[in-house]
């Protein structure tokens, strides 16, 4: 079992930037793959960015790619999403996730445990 609380969501205006983060416990923080995703009102969730268990390997979706960061720090069961040049349409909750696997992956039902997700809002 995992636990996944993320944190550092919240409101900023376009072009500006956000630092997420998403602490883990109960389980080894290793042995899984982590991943960020988002839902929009009406819309459904969809991913942002995938990290391997070391770290080595990341993979972003094409809308953030260039402007999103995914890493992670193993000693401190956390991970982090840096996301810069904001854009409205990022707007979104957004969630962390596990997924007992090492290499990185991209759909939601590959992952097995989920944060309960926070809201980020970019303003025109």
């Amino acid at each position: 079992q995992v636990q996944l609380v993320e944190s550092g969501g919240g409101l900023v205006q376009a072009g500006g930037s956000l630092r997420l983060s998403c602490a883990a416990s109960g389980s080894t923080f290793v042995s899984y793959a982590m991943g960020w995703f988002r839902q929009a009102p009406g819309k459904e969730r969809e991913f942002v960015a995938a990290i391997s268990w070391s770290g080595g390997s990341t993979v972003y979706a094409d809308s953030v790619k260039g402007r999103f960061t995914i890493s992670r720090d193993n000693a401190k069961n956390t991970m982090y999403l840096q996301m810069n040049s904001l854009k409205p349409e990022d707007t979104a909750v957004y969630y962390c996730a596990a997924a007992r696997v090492l290499r990185p992956r991209v759909r939601t039902t590959e992952y097995d445990y989920w944060g309960q997700g926070m809201q980020v809002t970019v303003s025109s």
